[in-house]
């Protein structure tokens, strides 16, 4: 990599009152391996985030903050005292190797299907308008996840609405008693408070809809509460700029939207940001001007994820576009990616079988580099 001495990737920073040992950071990621009707992490949920301690922090894929935010088949919440208990588990378990942990807290929102609600309730929305995407919904026989379309949603009332930032503060205190480093609240990707901010899908007439400031309400309300239950400098925000996934339509004012997000952000004083491209294009370039304004606009801790090798990664961190790089499906196969990029080994491939199916296959079998051959593999998230 010409011109770049020092291997960034690899030096300690300091995140609020966290020291970190390295910038490589473990992306959120769904894995649907905590069953109902607890949807509790489970002993093999603790080993998986474990045999990764060794990234810089780790993201927990999305834990719902209450059964109604549920949107996948067999992923967890954090709405219940033994939710609660069960994720001291995975904490104790990663802090004995010496890692860093922050709980991705999501309302999926639309994004759903009736059959993982206890009740069999349908989704809800910022307006009654159906996600044309599909969700893993749970097999009424073996409670397995199947692809299913998401189910038509229906809209949430204005008093509804006002209870899901007190909802994700609850869950936020609960993580810090389960042990977690901080929380991340999940404003990215078509979930439920993206869906407040997209005017395509904001039909609404009270003050949650209509101008930018309305539709951005949620969010920022949720933020605030957030923080205020357990303090600033534990809370990141994740945002997906010119994300489509989940049946989005890209922002209509990219370029006014996301630079007035991240001005209220770090007015509030979250400690990072986390910005997710999609499509693992406008991250990389380091005059691109969106990410150039979020860079000006949030000078604290940001977090790039998408589509990052060691060799983009580097050439981030010397721009100074990011401060910390996220790794997503490397992670899923290499529980020692860390090591892997510092020691430049081949990275094992991974099986998207595997991303969702329930038992230990692809979830905790895959092995160190120093127990299994060295072997060429994926080298990006």
């Amino acid at each position: 990599m010409p011109g770049m001495r020092t291997r960034l990737l690899f030096t300690p920073y300091t995140l609020g009152q966290l020291s970190l040992p390295n910038r490589v950071v473990m992306a959120p990621m769904t894995r649907s391996r905590e069953p109902g009707p607890s949807y509790a992490p489970t002993a093999m949920t603790a080993e998986y985030y474990a045999q990764r301690a060794s990234a810089g922090l780790i993201v927990t894929g999305g834990i719902a903050i209450s059964p109604q935010a549920r949107g996948y088949c067999n992923t967890p919440g954090l709405y219940t005292d033994e939710q609660e208990r069960a994720w001291r588990r995975v904490t104790d378990a990663v802090h004995r190797r010496g890692g860093r942990l922050v709980a991705q807290l999501w309302h999926c929102g639309r994004v759903s299907h009736e059959s993982v609600h206890p009740d069999g309730a349908p989704p809800v929305g910022a307006s009654a308008l159906r996600a044309e995407s599909k969700t893993l919904g749970c097999d009424a026989q073996t409670g397995q996840a199947v692809v299913v379309p998401c189910s038509p949603p229906r809209a949430l009332s204005t008093e509804e609405t006002a209870r899901i930032a007190p909802e994700f503060a609850a869950a936020a205190a609960r993580a810090i008693a389960a042990g977690f480093d901080g929380v991340e609240i999940h404003g990215a990707d078509g979930y439920l408070l993206d869906q407040f901010r997209c005017p395509y899908l904001n039909h609404r007439l009270d003050h949650y809809g209509g101008s930018l400031e309305n539709r951005c309400r949620l969010l920022l309300e949720t933020s605030a509460a957030v923080a205020a239950a357990i303090g600033a400098q534990r809370v990141g925000v994740r945002l997906s700029p010119l994300g489509i996934a989940n049946d989005m339509r890209l922002d209509p004012e990219p370029d006014t939207t996301y630079p007035y997000l991240a001005r209220e952000l770090d007015r509030q004083g979250i400690g990072y940001l986390h910005l997710s491209d999609q499509d693992s294009s406008w991250i990389h370039r380091a005059h691109d001007p969106l990410l150039q304004r979020l860079r000006h606009l949030f000078p604290r801790t940001l977090i790039l994820c998408g589509g990052f090798d060691e060799e983009r990664a580097e050439r981030a961190l010397h721009a100074h576009t990011g401060d910390l790089i996220a790794f997503g499906r490397p992670f899923v196969s290499n529980p020692d990616l860390v090591e892997r990029l510092h020691e430049r080994r081949p990275l094992a491939p991974y099986d998207p079988r595997t991303f969702y199916r329930d038992g230990a296959t692809g979830y905790v079998d895959y092995p160190a580099a120093t127990e299994t051959p060295r072997v060429a593999g994926v080298a990006r998230s």
